[in-house]
């Protein structure tokens, strides 16, 4: 009996803005059974032309992921076949249409083997928890978080930075090819749980919350948890999309025995 089932969800919510261009989606694999995406990407580039960005992302990742074979392909190869293909769709596409949208991207694989993989480009995050406890989340590809690295700004100092939305690395980019971080974990459990959004919702929440909102409720629970505590500490500002997907590895319910005791009778 699997030592886990998996829970999942997504959510968005348009914030202030007048389109909504974050994207995300869940899939599995037609030919690698037990594989499941999660995948999240926030367009940018003007009306229309950053949402066909983020779609893009989700379309190109559904197209790999469908052909997808653990026999024969590597999910961090099929990861970073699917950023170079959306880096070279979208050029291709600002290129005919005149514009320069881009996109962020963040896609986490889970494998029957207990596994986790997953690549970002951009400020897109991914988080992963082990119960409420926070373990881990990527890091931005930021110049704000650049300053961080170099010890010129506080983590603290760059939440709020007024530069915090200058990306130096995404999907898109006329002037440079994007690099791709991967990250992995492996020996997955029951009460594990990823948490995959755009800025739009994590500039608002400590680690600690997160990890809180996702242990005590349902995907569906938290995300609607989530959006309404994003939304509510936004007042005020012009809020960006908001935008999540939720994977939750939880213990499978226990069987309960169906079978009935006959009276025997004896034989004569």
């Amino acid at each position: 009996m699997s030592q886990y089932k998996i829970e999942a969800g997504t959510a968005q919510h348009i914030g202030d803005r007048a389109e909504q261009q974050d994207r995300t989606a869940l899939f599995t694999a037609p030919k690698a059974p037990g594989y499941v995406m999660a995948v999240l990407a926030d367009g940018m580039g003007g009306r229309s032309g950053g949402a066909m960005a983020a779609e893009q992302v989700i379309r190109t990742a559904k197209q790999n992921f469908d052909l997808y074979s653990p026999l024969t392909d590597t999910i961090e190869g099929m990861l970073e076949t699917v950023a170079r293909e959306v880096h070279t769709v979208i050029k291709l596409n600002a290129f005919s249409s005149e514009k320069q949208p881009h996109s962020t991207m963040v896609i986490l694989v889970l494998t029957p083997e207990k596994n986790a993989v997953w690549a970002h480009v951009g400020d897109s995050r991914l988080y992963r928890f082990s119960g409420p406890n926070f373990a881990e989340h990527t890091i931005d590809h930021s110049y704000v978080e650049q300053m961080v690295s170099q010890g010129k700004l506080t983590r603290e100092d760059a939440k709020d930075h007024k530069l915090s939305n200058i990306l130096v690395n995404v999907l898109g980019s006329p002037n440079a090819e994007p690099y791709i971080t991967i990250g992995q974990h492996q020996g997955l459990k029951a009460g594990d749980a990823f948490l995959l959004c755009s800025d739009g919702l994590w500039h608002y929440f400590t680690d600690a919350e997160l990890g809180a909102a996702l242990a005590m409720n349902s995907p569906r629970q938290a995300s609607e948890f989530l959006i309404k505590k994003a939304r509510e500490r936004a007042e005020g500002t012009v809020a960006d999309n908001c935008t999540l997907a939720i994977v939750k590895l939880v213990a499978p319910p226990k069987e309960t025995p169906t079978y009935t005791v006959q009276k025997m009778r004896r034989a004569v």
